[in-house]
């Protein structure tokens, strides 16, 4: 079995697709649906704003590849589809972070 050794900033996107399916957003950035600013649940006047965590195109593409995640369009339009994780991924972050 081959090994897969990912870089910091591909870890932090596949965790990302872990909690929920990544969709596309302006400026060849991926995220989260609703994703929106939140709010530190310790800051009591709510004014320290929390930045959307994204990922990019290029760090999607390689997780692709590996076989990490998948398109959930089955009709093959792979750059407006949603994408989740596979089984590989979940596995992935079980056995290394």
């Amino acid at each position: 079995m081959k090994t897969i050794t990912l870089t910091p900033a591909q870890i932090r996107g596949l965790k990302l697709a872990k909690k929920g399916d990544l969709f596309p957003r302006e400026a060849n950035k991926w995220t989260h649906r609703d994703a929106s600013i939140t709010y530190a649940k310790n800051d009591r006047f709510q004014e320290r704003p929390q930045k959307i965590k994204f990922l990019t195109s290029a760090t999607l593409d390689t997780l692709l590849e590996f076989g990490l995640l998948r398109s959930l369009d089955s009709d093959g339009g792979t750059q407006e589809a949603a994408h989740g994780i596979t089984m590989a991924g979940k596995m992935w972050l079980l056995k290394n972070k």
